[in-house]
């Protein structure tokens, strides 16, 4: 049973202030739970379903976490998903630590100010599908362990680093010639890209803003995804999937 002190504990953490004092976050709903207490993240607490745990007691044992069994109701009262039918973690924020050394045989994700955490999560599922495994945030874009980033991701930000630092520093240490494309709405076309590298960086911004001026020296080539009908621009998780898939089939065929 979920005592009123847990309840509010929780519901605290549904604030950005209190995550980062607290360095912990949410994770939410049966698969992504699952997933998460088979992976090596530091889980403290676990509310769940009866159900929930004994379908995975085998998991949760292998755990050393504080279990509180709840009902659905009281799972849903402090969840920020619609429904809850299962589990809720409180999961310890990694270790700040330095960024992972580029691997320059393999695309990196850079985001400029995407500040929708839907987004940003979509963007993460998208990276983990098509095999890249970092993705650099500029400091305006959505924070990692916002609710909706880890509900958007399905599990991938446990497998996607993510770390945030100011962009025109990142690429002023970026080896020379590293190939960064930026997508912009007139370019070369991602269908038909000539000489398309196999490594290097994708840089996208907002819906809104699209990628910053301070930033646009730094890429070295422009893309674009060719539109025929009359919409104004694409959704960048959509975009994000587009550039990934050609640059995935070009590079393949060379």
């Amino acid at each position: 049973m979920l005592s009123k002190n847990q309840a509010k504990s929780l519901r605290a953490l549904h604030r950005k202030k209190t995550r980062r004092e607290q360095g912990l976050f949410l994770v939410e709903g049966e698969k992504v739970v699952a997933e998460l207490l088979a992976s090596n993240w530091c889980v403290c607490n676990l509310y769940a379903t009866a159900e929930f745990i004994a379908t995975y007691q085998s998991l949760i044992r292998l755990s050393e976490l504080v279990l509180v069994e709840c009902s659905v109701e009281e799972l849903t009262s402090v969840s920020t998903l619609v429904t809850n039918t299962a589990a809720l973690a409180v999961v310890k924020m990694p270790e700040k630590s330095t960024p992972p050394p580029i691997d320059q045989n393999s695309w990196l994700l850079a985001l400029d100010g995407v500040n929708d955490p839907g987004n940003l999560g979509s963007l993460l599922r998208i990276a983990d599908w098509y095999g890249i495994q970092q993705v650099v945030c500029s400091t305006t874009t959505a924070e990692v362990y916002n609710p909706k980033v880890i509900a958007a991701s399905k599990g991938s930000f446990l497998r996607v680093a993510v770390s945030y630092q100011p962009l025109d520093s990142f690429f002023s240490q970026l080896p020379a010639a590293t190939p960064v494309l930026g997508a912009y709405l007139e370019g070369e076309s991602i269908h038909h890209l000539e000489n398309c590298p196999s490594s290097g960086v994708i840089l996208l911004g907002s819906e809104a803003q699209g990628i910053s001026q301070a930033l646009a020296a730094k890429v070295t080539r422009k893309i674009t995804i060719p539109a025929f009908g009359e919409a104004e621009s694409l959704n960048v998780g959509v975009a994000a999937a587009i550039i990934c898939d050609n640059l995935k089939r070009l590079s393949s065929t060379h």
